[in-house]
């Protein structure tokens, strides 16, 4: 099971390593600087906006079919042929209150237009990641891995053509980049529902009510768990759009920053979904967790530390780099947001493993107490601050959902914790700080300096021994199935 974890998951970072930062960098951050802070904040608002109730295109489906998948593989042509349908019934439900609440907010006849495009693109993206939570449950990571950056790379040919080949005679605009993404997306559900029916074999599509009411029943406390994450990681931007004086504006220059922090969840983002399936494989076979727990936590914290602190120290040559307006501010914004990174990677490995264990009520009462404090925080807070209020809001919310699952894992799972392990750490931490601050007195504006301090933080883990490359490589090889 290490093996197959390890493999897979060295494809998959290899495949969104050389797309998805592409396209972060190369195409997301070039459209910002063409249509402007203002144009691309309503954008950025938006589509956050369309994420708030974009639970009910799932209810929890997509988790709950993944976990059950990948312990009952036979059932994936039964599990196929209901919920399909499901899924149709709940975006016509997703887009009608999406659209109300937006009418209720006020949202002008521009930006309805443009939801409207952004709320197809949420139906399509969910009914993906639907379709290919078979092909994870049913262990075909690398299939599963390819066809995760299918629709960026088509994106960004389309994208690429737009923005730099004079192909259209007309400026850009936002609104391309909407279209853009609706195209891609359509063609990537066809040929992933193509993949899967292949999979499941001849089907019959019907609607089982039934099986409609057991399904939601079941999913629903994946569903409330993923809303409420969604309310307290997604707010922030919707706050700052509708309180401060400068609400497009703001947003975008929030936007600049929260990029490279969604940039840099793709590790424990993909981490944490090929993860879920093998915890559940693991605790149901009754394996034993605690190395595997361990192995995986090291694997993904020192990378995460590696880049969150050398980011915090260089932010102003990182924006500098990036962005032609609005650096100042959004680098102070970007700094609060790397100690959120490392609360969010904390966070995944933890709350995967409870979510495999099917411990979600726990969850759920945790991430309620985030929204509440999120949303409160984000008022005061932007009110108070602005956009750098809105980050000390995120980095408060993630600290301490990461600081209650780690706590449950621990207490349901009874994992021990070596003392000098956590020496090593905290040293680990610790160095990570003075080596990123020496990089930058002697030279803080260069981006050779700002990656050379990555990589030395990075294999300064190996010399401290929070990686021992023996036990790594023996890890390896004594591998077996139950992990």
């Amino acid at each position: 099971m290490k093996k197959i974890f390890t493999t897979n998951l060295l494809l998959l970072l290899l495949l969104n390593v050389l797309i998805k930062p592409f396209w972060i960098f190369g195409i997301d951050r070039t459209v910002q600087n063409t249509v402007g802070a203002s144009e691309y904040g309503m954008f950025y608002t938006l589509f956050n906006f369309s994420l708030l109730l974009n639970i009910l295109l799932d209810v929890g489906i997509t988790n709950f079919n993944n976990r059950e998948i990948s312990r009952h593989p036979q059932l994936l042509g039964k599990y196929l042929s209901n919920i399909f349908g499901i899924k149709i019934l709940l975006a016509l439900a997703y887009a009608v209150l999406t659209i109300l609440l937006a009418f209720t907010l006020g949202y002008s006849d521009r930006q309805l237009g443009l939801l409207l495009l952004l709320v197809l693109n949420q139906f399509l993206s969910s009914l993906i990641l639907y379709l290919r939570s078979n092909l994870s449950g049913l262990q075909l990571f690398k299939l599963d891995s390819c066809l995760s950056v299918l629709d960026k790379s088509v994106m960004i040919l389309i994208c690429s053509l737009l923005l730099w080949s004079n192909i259209l005679s007309i400026q850009f605009n936002i609104d391309f980049f909407v279209l853009a993404q609706t195209f891609s997306y359509v063609l990537t559900a066809i040929v992933v529902f193509t993949v899967v029916m292949r999979k499941a074999g001849s089907i019959t599509f019907r609607m089982d009510f039934p099986f409609l009411v057991s399904t939601i029943r079941n999913s629903f406390p994946y569903a409330l768990l993923v809303l409420l994450m969604t309310v307290y990681g997604r707010v922030d931007s919707v706050v700052i759009e509708r309180v401060l004086p400068n609400g497009g504006e703001a947003a975008g220059i929030y936007a600049q920053a929260f990029r490279l922090l969604d940039a840099a969840n793709m590790f424990p983002f993909l981490f944490a979904g090929l993860l879920l399936p093998i915890f559940s494989k693991m605790i149901k076979e009754g394996a034993s967790l605690s190395s595997f727990v361990g192995f995986s936590a090291i694997l993904l914290m020192v990378p995460v530390i590696s880049l969150a602190v050398p980011t915090f120290v260089f932010r102003n040559h990182v924006m500098d780099l990036l962005y032609r307006e609005h650096t100042m501010i959004s680098s102070e914004v970007l700094g609060v947001l790397m100690g959120s990174f490392v609360s969010i990677a904390l966070g995944y490995i933890f709350s995967t493993l409870l979510t495999a264990q099917g411990n979600l009520k726990n969850l759920n009462i945790v991430s309620a107490i985030a929204v509440i404090i999120s949303v409160s925080a984000q008022f005061v807070f932007v009110n108070k601050f602005g956009v750098v209020g809105a980050a000390y809001g995120n980095l408060i919310t993630n600290g301490l959902v990461a600081l209650l699952t780690l706590w449950l894992a621990f207490r349901q799972f009874r994992f021990v914790v070596e003392s000098t392990y956590v020496a090593k750490v905290i040293l680990f931490l610790m160095l990570s700080f003075i080596v990123s601050y020496a990089a930058f007195y002697i030279n803080g504006k260069s981006t050779l300096g700002y990656l050379l301090t990555i990589f030395i933080v990075f294999i300064s883990a190996f010399f401290l021994g929070v990686i021992n490359v023996k036990e790594l490589i023996s890890f390896f090889k004594n591998d077996n199935s139950l992990g």
